[in-house]
């Protein structure tokens, strides 16, 4: 591979923003002007992630609010001249007020946030955007982790994170969500 193949299509700087990434053909992620490239999910991550919407979706049905897998779009701190710094990519959006959508995503912080964790995410999903879900005031954050079989769901309490832990065989009520209640057993088969 040539030193030119193994470079960016895009120039290497730091203070990317939202029209940056409308320009790029590879889809990115945007954590405080740095472009984090998205790697392509492996199988487990997208049945676990297929049940999970399923089970959203279901809920949904009907009611007030939407569900949107990855990819989608969030600008937690959107600005009109599209110079955010921050966009992320969920794995699973949950979105109540729905004012908050435009034709590109969500703007603002959705009501819930899933995702699914991989050894190249890990520490990305853990902390980095842990934080900004927290800055942003998404109410619910939750990381599924395919290979431990654990659900960590974050609750917004009082400007702070509550952190409750859950198991395959667990049946999760989803709070921003009433009467919504997630079947572990089937997210985590196999």
């Amino acid at each position: 591979m040539s030193d030119a193949e193994k470079k960016p299509r895009f120039p290497e700087r730091t203070g990317y923003t939202y029209t940056d990434i409308l320009t790029w053909d590879e889809r990115y992620e945007l954590l405080d002007g740095e472009a984090r490239m998205m790697a392509p999910p492996n199988r487990a991550h997208q049945e676990l992630l297929g049940e999970l919407f399923a089970q959203l979706h279901g809920f949904l049905r009907g009611k007030p609010g939407k569900v949107y897998p990855a990819p989608f779009g969030v600008r937690l701190f959107p600005r009109k001249d599209n110079q955010d710094d921050t966009f992320l990519e969920p794995d699973i959006t949950v979105v109540c007020d729905l004012s908050k959508l435009d034709d590109q995503g969500c703007k603002g912080a959705p009501d819930l946030v899933v995702e699914i964790l991989s050894p190249s995410t890990a520490k990305h999903d853990l902390l980095y955007k842990l934080n900004k879900y927290l800055q942003a005031g998404v109410r619910e954050y939750w990381i599924a982790d395919p290979d431990e079989k654990i659900l960590h769901v974050y609750t917004l309490v009082e400007g702070s994170y509550r952190l409750s832990k859950y198991d395959a065989g667990d049946k999760v009520t989803v709070t921003v969500l009433p009467g919504c209640l997630i079947d572990l057993r089937a997210v985590f088969t196999g």
